[in-house]
């Protein structure tokens, strides 16, 4: 994590589930937060297509978009391509109750670039883990415009599980190829892959990353790999 509220918010969860896999929605406490509240976000499940709107959205995400987001889709700010790849990602929150960790580009209503880093944290809301989730969405810097373009697209670049009781996440998807400089690096995607996963469900064409044995599958690729922890 990159930033400060990422890392406040993460931490603050971490804390506050204790030997759970999720704390509960009732117990988030926002003075605890305080620091990052602007960027702080809670979204709601809408219907079983695991689409999700924003419940609360904090005041630096709305100036992003140049709009409250309050009943707003957060699935529908997503590029297409990307669209299946985020609800895989959101059942290893709601349903294995990982944490995410997404980077993204955004580009403004007249092509102006952005970098950004989401996480995402399962909470139970009514004993149930899908219905809401925490999170927040930080600018890596802030460019001048922000706040007067609004984001109109945004295609991940990178992301990441971490399975806060398991150490390291050990499956990797390359999302799509990038220029090799420091803004925008070949990304990947980490995770662990699980019966959760469709992606696995659909036809796998065998292909190589990086030298490694991987099943392509439209822009992305599944590297499989073993469980690794830290000494």
């Amino acid at each position: 994590m990159q930033k400060e509220s990422s890392k406040l918010l993460y931490n603050y969860w971490n804390q506050l589930r204790g030997s759970r896999s999720a704390p509960e929605r009732r117990h988030l406490d926002p003075t605890k937060i305080r620091k990052s509240l602007a960027n702080v976000f809670i979204l709601e499940l809408i219907n079983d297509e695991d689409e999700y709107n924003f419940r609360l959205a904090g005041s630096h995400l709305c100036s992003t978009y140049c709009r409250e987001l309050r009943g707003r889709s957060f699935s529908n700010l997503w590029h297409e391509k990307d669209k299946e790849a985020l609800k895989t990602l959101i059942r290893a929150v709601t349903e294995d109750h990982a944490v995410a960790l997404i980077n993204f580009v955004g580009t403004s209503s007249r092509g102006k670039r952005a970098y950004y880093e989401t996480i995402l944290l399962p909470i139970r809301h009514n004993g149930a883990t899908n219905l809401r989730i925490l999170g927040a969405m930080s600018a890596i810097e802030e460019p001048y415009w922000l706040g007067l373009e609004p984001i109109m697209e945004q295609k991940i670049t990178g992301l990441r599980l971490i399975w806060p009781d398991d150490y390291l996440e050990t499956e990797t998807i390359n999302n799509r190829s990038s220029k090799n400089n420091s803004q925008n690096r070949d990304s990947v995607y980490s995770g662990k892959i699980g019966k959760n996963i469709e992606i696995e469900a659909k036809i796998a064409i065998p292909t190589k990353i990086y030298g490694n044995i991987a099943r392509q599958y439209s822009h992305l690729a599944v590297i499989d790999g073993g469980k690794s922890q830290k000494n």
